[in-house]
């Protein structure tokens, strides 16, 4: 943000009413300067007061929000270079592409490895957010039955890749309601493709050869009042994507540059014809700096490790990533399976999680919230001591899945146990090895 907090304080009502849930507009002031709150918060705004200071406080990449309900995605609005300067805010959405050259298996097979390719990690579902149908065919009754199948089979933001006016009105009859992004307008269709996004509400996806031609559509579509775009460059090769992504986000956040200041899409795909290159060159691009990945070939060996490198690099770097409080069954536990505790640091989670199915032991997994620290920071910091965690045993309802009452603490905060005792009378408190490799050879023997 440009403003200081002083700055907006001087745009403010200063009735320090409290509305906004912070006591008074100074403080409120501060904390739009430092990204904790909104501007919407303030009840009493003026209108001049309110579009200069939306217009003072965006990013310098706009947001772009694609569909809408459980479709939306959001792309762009991102503020830094670098993720240790404060944080990437909205992770790219990734895309399957459909064309309607396809046949119907390979259609269906997309659809459904869109549908079922989902993992769960660190308490988050993650997935691919989009589906792009492509019009290839020059059938338009192919393209909408497309079209149609998408809306009523999956939960997917649309992309709608078509040049053809008529074919994507008739397409936009069908799915603007649900916000598709239209791709893609270019120096010859301009015109076309911004009435078309105005009078459905859709944003644009503008295409150039280069990125001089990208910041000459921008300029034609700002001026007319047209903001909610998203830029592909027209690279075809890794080196010159790479290079066009760090100059887009250089030009925009650093030299000011409006005209590039949108997010980005790409086509790895396009620049290979190796489904292996194609998730290198997918992994690269999300580091560097893509808004919106589109891929061709979608295969669980090479969509996951995307999903986790995406959820990696825009995890807050401020905050450690944490799982999800509550009990985990690994394996099919019974009321007879061991239970053990542990912090929610999520590289202790996996680990703890990792070695329980190697023992083949069926537990129960008491995960307790300890704000994302590990065993001995959370214990230092007074989140993880017998008080605590017995408040979290008798809360969480492990005591109606289990019969015995035995508790495997980590063998690190193993002097814990007598508080733990005291606090749980009626359990019975077992010392878990120190190092998460031992948990197989103990469990097997835990009794």
């Amino acid at each position: 943000m440009d403003l200081t907090g002083i700055e907006i304080f001087k745009l403010l009502p200063k009735t320090n009413c409290g509305d906004c849930d912070i006591p008074t507009c100074l403080a409120f002031a501060m904390s739009i300067a430092a990204g904790k709150t909104e501007l919407d918060k303030c009840p009493h705004l003026s209108d001049e007061a309110r579009n200069y200071l939306e217009e003072a406080s965006a990013p310098p990449i706009r947001m772009v929000e694609i569909g809408t309900g459980e479709r939306t995605v959001k792309t762009g609005g991102e503020t830094v270079m670098f993720r240790h300067e404060k944080r990437f805010e909205n992770p790219p959405p990734i895309a399957f592409s459909i064309s309607d050259m396809m046949d119907d298996k390979t259609i269906n097979d997309q659809i459904e490895r869109f549908k079922t390719l989902r993992y769960e990690r660190a308490g988050s579902q993650l997935k691919a957010e989009m589906i792009v149908i492509v019009f290839n065919s020059q059938d338009s009754k192919k393209y909408l039955s497309l079209v149609k199948n998408a809306l009523e089979n999956t939960d997917a933001a649309l992309m709608l890749a078509c040049h053809e006016p008529d074919v994507l009105e008739q397409a936009l009859q069908l799915s603007g309601h649900t916000r598709p992004l239209i791709y893609g307008a270019d120096s010859n269709n301009i015109d076309t493709m911004l009435e078309l996004a105005k009078k459905f509400s859709c944003p644009l996806c503008i295409k150039g050869a280069n990125l001089e031609e990208v910041m000459t559509l921008a300029e034609r579509a700002t001026t007319v009042g047209f903001k909610d775009l998203v830029m592909d460059s027209g690279a075809k090769t890794i080196k010159q994507a790479f290079n066009d992504q760090v100059s887009i986000r250089r030009s925009a956040l650093i030299n000011k540059n409006r005209l590039l200041g949108f997010p980005t899409i790409v086509f790895p795909g396009e620049m290979t014809d190796d489904p292996l290159k194609e998730t290198l060159y997918a992994s690269i691009l999300i580091a560097k700096y893509a808004s919106l990945i589109v891929l061709n070939e979608t295969r669980p060996e090479t969509l996951f490790p995307l999903l986790v490198e995406r959820m990696n690099i825009f995890t807050d770097p401020q905050r450690p990533l944490a799982t999800k409080e509550g009990i985990y069954e690994i394996g099919k536990p019974d009321e007879n399976s061991p239970v053990l505790i542990t912090s929610n640091f999520s590289l202790t989670y996996f680990l703890l999680t990792g070695e329980i199915e190697t023992s083949r032991v069926p537990s129960y997994l008491l995960v307790k919230d300890t704000e994302g620290l590990s065993i001995m920071t959370a214990w230092a910091a007074g989140k993880f001591s017998a008080d605590n965690i017995s408040e979290f045993v008798k809360k969480c309802g492990i005591e109606e899945k289990v019969a015995h009452r035995k508790l495997i603490i980590p063998g690190y905060v193993g002097f814990e146990s007598s508080g733990l005792g005291c606090e749980l009378e009626e359990w019975e408190i077992l010392i878990g090895p120190r190092e998460a490799a031992h948990l197989p050879a103990y469990l097997k023997n835990w009794r």
